[in-house]
């Protein structure tokens, strides 16, 4: 007699130890860094310009060839930035989803949504401000080990909310210094969005710093959990 046939097969699980690229995180962690280093040129820059507005009398005054000068050197370095800042979102993003479907297999119930999100939630007009860091909190879960004997455990997530307050704070922060510099029509104001962008600059390189930390300690708690097992050693 044939054997029967089921004929609806189950689906196959995916299968395989998912691995830290390292590399990942060292062109992550550099790319960060340069963009950290492209903020502080341009905080350099900015000071050059205000420096060159000077208060005479009550009144704000500039000669005109240095200031055109200090404009274009701080153009440039916003442009060095953003250009920076581009190809440090894409290498970020390229390893936050690859992240997520490593932790996937880790830990496939402490997500809430499927792999896609890791990268798609990024692009959500409003919600793309709270989607990713949702997304970061539940891969820093699945990285986190597991209670021993009943005991409470959960694994400190201020590196998460100190980067995500950061990153967010700065997207936030940019757009309304960029609003304040377009409607500058003298001196007054466009000294007023200089030191505002500034600021909006210090946030960038504290943010990117913020960023390096999580790339790095994330990876190695995914790392240590293939290496150690799902469970925290008991103290």
């Amino acid at each position: 007699m044939s054997e029967l046939k089921n004929p609806h097969p189950y689906a196959v699980l995916p299968t395989g130890v998912p691995r830290a690229a390292r590399w990942m995180v060292v062109v992550v962690s550099g790319l960060l860094g340069a963009a950290a280093l492209s903020g502080a040129y341009s905080v350099l820059a900015g000071v050059r310009v205000y420096s060159v507005i000077e208060g005479e009398s009550g009144f704000l005054t500039a000669r005109q060839g240095e200031l055109y000068n200090t404009l274009l050197m701080w153009e440039s370095a916003g442009r060095y930035q953003g250009g920076a800042y581009l190809a440090c979102a894409v290498m970020f993003l390229v390893w936050f989803s690859r992240m997520r479907r490593n932790l996937g297999l880790l830990a496939p119930d402490r997500f809430r949504n499927g792999p896609g999100w890791a990268i798609g939630s990024w692009f959500i007009p409003v919600a793309g401000l709270w989607l990713p860091y949702r997304i970061a909190l539940d891969m820093w879960g699945a990285a986190s080990p597991l209670p021993v004997d009943g005991q409470p455990y959960r694994a400190p997530v201020w590196p998460v909310n100190l980067w995500w307050g950061l990153f967010a704070s700065n997207v936030m922060f940019s757009r309304w210094c960029a609003l304040k510099f377009d409607r500058a029509d003298n001196l007054e104001e466009l000294r007023a969005a200089v030191v505002q962008y500034m600021f909006c600059d210090t946030l960038e390189i504290a943010a990117a710093g913020a960023a390096v930390f999580f790339v790095v300690r994330l990876t190695a708690m995914q790392q240590r959990k293939i290496l150690e097992g799902p469970y925290r050693p008991a103290l």
